[in-house]
Formats: structure tokens, sequence, C-alpha cells
């Protein structure tokens, strides 16, 4: 393990196993009654030290299993010469299971204990069952410590990198809401422009050409009315393009019954699109009133603007009616003419990127709403709009 890698837990237990490696070599050293003893004893703590601190044990199975070897040779050497050196198998054991896998770590283990119950007998000590306890318990101690660590680590590991992903994916989510919003937006403000700028846009250019027509060819206005109509075609195009909040005027003094009211009037309403010449509209409230949120305020006002305005430019209709109704559940617009029609199904979104039908639908289903539209070739249209009313209202 990279000593960089480890906590501080970890590094007092690393110093702990350095400290009693060297303290079981003194102590085998000491009691050992030959020089040679001495020296072994000298030549296993050189080669354990050599192996601390050497990076390639830490980081190569193959390299840790020679150093591990290597390091067994001289202490079964000095196994032989005192029996204290059995003590140094303690150290050993865990030395073994932290750089061996565990398929070699075991066996490894268990040789280890082997032989510091045979080297003890050899050494002629009396038998007794601590003899064979003590080597066989710290074994069994140390796997159990090491191996259960190592899953307490894994499972550290696990849960970390489950937390990453965890972090990443809320990060993830949070970028794709805020996407979605953005989108949203964009879509509500595009409805605010082509029900608004676009649709006011519109009338004057049909303003315009109603006055070119009423023009003699030969009045010097001419030019000039054609230019206006022009810079009146180009602004339309550039003001679909804007994304802008707006706020729904009508609304801002009185209720949707009056701004409904004002929108049917020659002046205001569907009339000032094409003068003399506009459908007759008419508004009626059946029902109690209540007072609806904003939003619903909003979308009916919206819907109503934008079906009139589609009766003015192609339905070529004599009479409208636009209808609100307040019901115990729920309020419904309606706007009905008697003009061209059309087929509903065939309905395709506008070259000039205009919104229309798709528009008024998204509104009432924003609001859990429902939207319809009944027309044939020749048989007027009538668009319904039906949100529940919320609770309380």
């Amino acid at each position: 393990m990279d000593p960089r890698s480890l906590t501080p837990a970890l590094r007092a237990l690393r110093l702990c196993l350095h400290l009693l490696m060297a303290g079981l070599l003194v102590l085998a050293a000491v009691r050992a009654d030959s020089v040679a003893g001495t020296v072994l004893a000298g030549v296993t703590g050189a080669v354990y030290a050599a192996g601390s601190f050497l990076p390639s044990v830490r980081s190569s199975q193959r390299a840790a299993a020679v150093w591990l070897a290597v390091l067994g040779a001289s202490w079964l050497a000095l196994l032989c010469l005192t029996p204290e050196a059995l003590w140094v198998a303690f150290p050993l054991y865990f030395l073994q299971l932290h750089l061996l896998p565990v398929r070699r770590s075991v066996p490894a283990v268990a040789l280890t204990a082997v032989a510091a119950i045979l080297s003890y007998v050899g050494h002629g000590a009396p038998l007794n069952p601590g003899v064979f306890i003590g080597p066989l318990l710290g074994a069994a101690v140390a796997v159990a410590t090491v191996l259960g660590y190592q899953a307490l680590y894994r499972e550290s590991e696990r849960r970390r990198r489950l937390i990453e992903e965890l972090i990443a994916t809320r990060a993830e989510l949070a970028a794709a809401e805020r996407h979605a919003g953005t989108l949203a937006e964009r879509e509500r403000l595009a409805r605010e422009i082509h029900d608004t700028l676009a649709q006011g846009l519109s009338s004057i250019q049909l303003l315009l050409r109603a006055a070119e027509r009423a023009l003699p060819p030969d009045s010097p206005a001419a030019g000039h009315i054609d230019g206006a109509r022009r810079a009146a075609q180009d602004n339309l195009a550039e003001a679909r393009r804007f994304v802008r909040a707006l706020t729904p005027p009508d609304l801002e003094h009185g209720s949707l019954a009056a701004a409904l009211e004002r929108l049917c009037e020659p002046r205001t309403g569907a009339g000032a699109h094409r003068p003399g010449a506009g459908p007759r509209v008419r508004f009626s409230v059946s029902g109690t009133p209540v007072e609806l949120p904003t939003p619903y305020e909003v979308a009916l006002l919206r819907i109503a603007q934008s079906a009139l305005a589609n009766t003015v430019r192609h339905a070529a209709a004599a009479r409208a009616e636009i209808t609100l109704s307040f019901m115990d559940a729920s309020v419904t617009l309606d706007v009905v003419d008697d003009g061209a029609g059309f087929d509903p199904g065939g309905v395709r979104p506008s070259s000039d990127g205009g919104f229309g039908l798709p528009a008024m639908r998204s509104r009432a289903e924003s609001l859990g709403g429902t939207f319809t539209v009944e027309s044939a070739p020749g048989q007027g249209t009538a668009v319904a709009v039906s949100l529940p009313l919320p609770a309380g209202a």
C-alpha cells in the first residue's frame, strides 16, 4: 500500500507492526545462545527493513512474494537456532495476509503456524496445549482481522464510488432540469410573442394592405405605405426570434371577463384587424364568475386572442362568439365562428413560425385542461378549452 494513501489509523497500525517485528527480533537475538543466532536475527531485520522501503514490494504481488520468501527463509534459519524466533510468526501472519492474495496468504499463514509449532517442539520444549493453541489462535485472529478489514475496505470503496455516482447523477439531473426549464420558458415566451407582438404586426400588415387597395394607383403615398408594410413584415419575422418576458397588459386593470369583452370591441379586438370587413364578435358569460389564478386568466385570454386572430386571418367569418362558462368544477372558454372552416387533422405548423393551435393546446394541457377543435370545410369552427377549477376557487 502506498504510504501516501494511508489514513492516520493505518499509519499507526503500520508503525506498530514495525515496532513489533523489531522488538521480537531483538528478543530472539538476545536469547540466542550463539553469534550465528544474533547475526541471523540482524539479517532477518535487514531483509524486513529493505522490503518496507522498496516500492516494488507494495506495487507488485510478484515482488512481494519474493520478498516474503526471502524473509521466511531467514526466519526459518533463525528458528532453527533459537525457539524464541517463533514469536516472529505473528507479524509474519499480517504481512502474508496483506501482501498476498487470499488463495495464497491463508496457506502461507497455516505453514508459518506449523513451522512455529514444529520449531518449538524440535528444541525439546515440553508439550502442552499452549504450544499448539498459541500459534494457531494467533493465525486465526490474524486471518479474521485482515480479511474482515479488507471486506470493510471494499464495502467502503463501493459506497464511496456509489456516492460519487449519486453526486454526478444529481448534477446531471440538475443540469437536465435547468435545460428543461429553459426550453419550457422559451416555449412560453415564444407563445407570448406570437399572441401579442406577432399578431399586432400581422394586423398592421393587413391594415396597410387595405390602405394600399384604397389608394389610387398614382398616389404619392403608395410608396410610403408599401415601405411601412415591408418594415412591419420584417419586424414580424424578427419578433418571432425574440425571447423576452411579457406581461399580459389586458389583465392588469380588470378581470378576465372585462379583458375578453374588450377583445370583442371593434377598435381593439377582431374588428381592428380588418376595418369594415371583420366579423362581428359577441361575448357572454355563463354561470357565477369566480376568481381564477393568474396562469388560468393568462391562458384563457391568450387562447381567445389566438383563436380570434385565426378567425380574422383564415376563416372569412361574418360572426364569432366568445363564451366564458363557470361550472362547479371547471371553467370553459368557447370561441365559435361561421367561417370557412378547415380539416383539423390536416393542420401543419405554418411556414412563418406561427404557433396557433399547437400553442393553444399546450397552454391548456400545461394547466391540466383539455383543448378541442371542431371544424369542417364550409361549416365554421368551434374552439373549446376546459380547465379544472383549483381547490377553493
